[in-house]
């Protein structure tokens, strides 16, 4: 018997769905408790507190879900800066990761010297960094920028430079048989052979840029949605801290997604795992 794919892809997204609205349901009988409520917030405020955000309409004051909300805040600047920091450190570490990690895979000398080094500042919690680059760059987005792409690097870096050393030899032999050049070899089998770890490292590299960018505004800042969730904590605000959460986690999973498309578009070559199966 063969199943429909896409029969299956519903059940999956209905299953998936289902679990979101489980965990919702639990989560608003909990809050009931006013506790409990004190504690893990009410998901009803913080969907009223997304909404307060983000549409160009006031609610009723009287309204269920505006209740104990603070004011309006500027979620668009707040959310861009924020962004902003992200999508610079992604690239920017990404760049950095990809260039850094072909050349000491190509370069076995360089590696070995550099080896120790580079372990030792992956070992390194580099969110300890954050004062000194506040220190150097000031509390502009450059410090937020700065500390994001320490953790963004290293993914790719490593992924990288695993990639190319895990290369065929008979490929290599192959190739350079066929009279390939380094800068040949470079462009036709280095690069296809790592892409496929880029893109893995990619994936873990979204979130970790947004680790980066929250944790410098948590450490000063005046914008970023970081600010804001640091701001409601001051004051108790539970519901707010968790809208913010909320925010961040659905521009991580479009960032994601667009990571994805690219992916699929540039891994073409690269059959699909119902392929691989049909295989």
């Amino acid at each position: 018997m063969i199943l429909d794919p896409r029969a299956s892809e519903r059940n999956l997204r209905l299953w998936q769905i289902g679990v979101l609205v489980a965990v919702l349901v639990v989560w608003h009988l909990a809050s009931r408790d006013a506790q409990t409520a004190f504690f893990l917030g009410e998901p009803v405020k913080v969907a009223g507190r997304i909404w307060s955000w983000f549409l160009p309409f006031e609610l009723p004051p009287n309204a269920l879900f505006t209740e104990g909300l603070p004011g309006r805040a500027d979620i668009y600047v707040h959310l861009g800066v924020t962004l902003l920091e992200t999508v610079l450190a992604f690239v920017i570490g990404t760049v950095l990761g990809l260039v850094v990690g072909l050349w000491l895979a190509l370069a076995p000398t360089a590696s070995a010297i550099l080896d120790p080094y580079i372990k030792a500042l992956n070992a390194m919690p580099r969110v300890i960094l954050a004062p000194i680059f506040a220190l150097w760059f000031g509390l502009g987005i450059w410090s937020k920028v700065a500390l994001a792409v320490t953790l963004v690097f290293f993914i790719v870096f490593f992924n990288v430079y695993q990639g190319v050393r895990e290369v065929s030899p008979v490929v290599l032999a192959n190739a350079r048989m066929l009279g390939a050049n380094r800068r040949q070899l470079l462009r036709t089998v280095y690069l296809p052979s790592a892409t496929s770890w880029v893109f893995s490292s990619l994936h873990t590299s979204v979130g970790l840029a947004f680790v980066g960018a929250v944790v410098g505004e948590y450490l000063g800042s005046a914008r970023g949605v970081g600010y804001l969730i640091l701001q409601a904590e001051g004051t108790f605000d539970v519901n707010t801290v968790f809208a913010g959460i909320a925010v961040l986690t659905a521009f991580a999973l479009a960032l994601d997604a667009l990571v994805g498309v690219a992916e699929r578009r540039l891994m073409t070559w690269q059959p699909r795992q119902g392929e691989t199966e049909k295989l």
